[in-house]
């Protein structure tokens, strides 16, 4: 039997057919619709649109750069992600610090235990040291307990020798830096306390600070060891520091002792401007010593271009004495590898040691300190450089003077080969890199750690310190660029830091050899890693409103300090 389907009485073969009672009952109920059979369909696929809109999940927007994220996932949203995992990593390490060693200066994670750096109760080096980074990322309960300890129970009237420089670019700057963020008297009050003890290490018969104070006993304190020697980097470091707090306490005093130090070392310079590691006390005259930007001569280059943006550009010996530097290390130090040319920082070292007749020779070696120089000259690139009152992100090639094309081109180049130290069994940079110098096929990268290799044994270059100038720079470059590159960059250390250095019952500690897993720890916790290293990554994913490179200037400590039109006349000129 064939069945049917016919619609109005006509038949078709091709279709179905009901029973004449069903068509029946089906004309019935159509015929009882309050309103006409199309308005159904209608009304039921317009609810269903708005309920799908309402409920189903929306695909998330992307940048145009499908690159920048992971699938599924908006940049803006990847970023305040990894903002917060770098929140909770110094949520990590500061409150395993602040169970076992609050108040003490270091902290050993592996140990559980606090360290003071003189023989007295300390000066709470950490506690100071960090307080304004965690100000900057918003946790109150912690700022609260570091406040009140700093309110409380910080001393500055302690027997034994403390750093001058180490005590000034990280308890006084970071005083000075929570000053400047919160306008909280406390901390000025405290910074004037311990300057006024520091300021006693700057008289000597060359005006040149020693490297230790007696805070109690408010008396400088020399060498032991060679009572006659100063770091050229640490007496020339202080300056951003003791000048903001003349500017705040009109106390011309801390600006003119710590600018004289800037008018001995431009007099003993030499003849192609750059500056050997060690300076005489009471002659004011260089010292036999290396000429490097790494240890004792690093900040040294640092300072000169921060201190003439500091005073707004106001003081053009500095803007005189950071490009005749540039220009020595571009003439003497600056280096390519053969095979992938590479640029690197080399060193100077004496050839005759103690003669005198500064004649050196070339070592190719490199510091992971040296990595601060790529931001530096890229920042220098586009303020001394710059041939416009305001560069554009990134900068355009006209909108730069020829040194400061080159000095950006140096930074940029630089920069990745910090990164590219960083490519290790581990992904983190070793203390020390040497770079080849003869062009060899048979080796996969142009640099090596001295007297070590992968799985051991390891020398002290193989060590990674949980140190910030990397990210330094690449917090600087993301600023001056907006090239995502340098937040992947960063991402990838912060990343390689979780997995290799963090202990998981709390706390952060040294890597032995970066080429070497799985890794051997140092029982140590820096405390420029609470003060530089996580803050510099913080802010390389935060909005760059935060801290904007026009209005703020970051000490070698990055403790952030406020750029000014000084009040008071310098003495130190062209």
């Amino acid at each position: 039997m064939r069945i049917r389907f016919a619609f109005n009485g006509e038949d078709d073969p091709h279709e179905f057919r009901t029973s004449r009672s069903l068509r029946v009952r089906l004309r019935r109920r159509l015929s009882r619709l309050k309103y006409p059979i199309w308005v159904y369909p209608v009304v039921t696929l317009g609810l269903g649109w708005c309920l799908y809109y309402m409920f189903w999940p929306q695909p998330a927007l992307h940048y145009d750069h499908e690159e920048d994220s992971k699938p599924g996932i908006s940049p803006e949203i990847a970023d305040v992600e990894k903002r917060e995992a770098v929140v909770a990593a110094f949520k990590h390490a500061w409150a395993a610090y602040e169970r076992d060693a609050m108040g003490f200066d270091e902290y050993h994670p592996i140990s559980k235990k606090g360290e003071n750096l003189a023989h007295s109760d300390g000066i709470g080096y950490t506690v100071v040291d960090a307080i304004d980074t965690i100000h900057l990322m918003g946790l109150e309960p912690e700022y609260q307990r570091a406040r009140s300890w700093i309110d409380k129970k910080l001393n500055f009237d302690q027997p034994g020798e403390f750093s001058t420089f180490e005590t000034s670019i990280r308890v006084l700057g970071g005083l000075l830096s929570t000053y400047y963020l919160t306008s909280d008297r406390l901390f000025l009050t405290r910074a004037v306390d311990l300057a006024d003890r520091l300021i006693t290490a700057f008289d000597t018969e060359s005006g040149l600070p020693l490297p230790s104070v007696d805070l109690k006993n408010r008396k400088g304190v020399a060498d032991k060891y060679a009572v006659d020697r100063v770091s050229t980097a640490e007496a020339a470091t202080l300056q951003l520091e003791f000048r903001y707090l003349a500017e705040l306490t009109k106390n011309d005093t801390y600006w003119y002792k710590s600018e004289h130090v800037m008018s001995v070392i431009d007099k003993a310079k030499l003849p192609h401007n750059l500056v050997p590691i060690y300076i005489s006390a009471s002659q004011g005259t260089f010292k036999e010593s290396e000429i490097r930007l790494g240890s004792r001569g690093d900040s040294y280059y640092e300072y000169l271009l921060k201190q003439y943006l500091q005073t707004a550009k106001t003081e053009s010996i500095y803007r005189k004495m950071y490009m005749d530097s540039m220009q020595g290390i571009h003439d003497e130090l600056v280096q390519m590898t053969p095979t992938r040319n590479m640029t690197y920082i080399a060193e100077l070292v004496p050839k005759n040691w103690f003669s005198g007749d500064h004649d050196y020779t070339l070592q190719h070696k490199q510091d992971h300190l040296v990595c601060f120089l790529a931001g530096s000259l890229m920042l220098g690139a586009t303020t001394v450089g710059a041939v416009r009152k305001t560069v554009s992100v990134p900068p355009q090639l006209h909108e730069l003077s020829a040194q400061g094309r080159r000095d950006w081109q140096t930074g940029v180049n630089l920069l990745e080969t910090c990164m590219y130290t960083h490519e290790t069994a581990t992904g983190l940079a070793p203390e020390i890199a040497m770079f080849r110098t003869d062009k060899d096929t048979t080796e996969t990268r142009d640099w090596y750690i001295k007297n070590s290799r992968p799985g051991g044994p390891s020398s002290y270059d193989a060590r990674y310190m949980l140190r910030p100038e990397t990210v330094e720079s690449l917090f600087i470059a993301w600023r001056l660029t907006g090239d995502i590159r340098y937040r992947d960059y960063a991402w990838g250390i912060f990343t390689s830091i979780e997995r290799y250095a963090k202990l998981p019952g709390g706390g952060y500690a040294t890597v032995l050899d970066v080429d070497t897993v799985p890794v051997s720890l140092d029982d140590k916790q820096e405390t420029f890693f609470l003060s530089e290293t996580l803050k510099y990554l913080y802010l390389i994913f935060c909005e760059s409103s935060v801290l904007p490179l026009q209005d703020t200037v970051f000490n070698t400590e990055a403790h952030p300090l406020p750029v000014f039109a000084p009040t008071i006349k310098p003495r130190f000129a062209i």
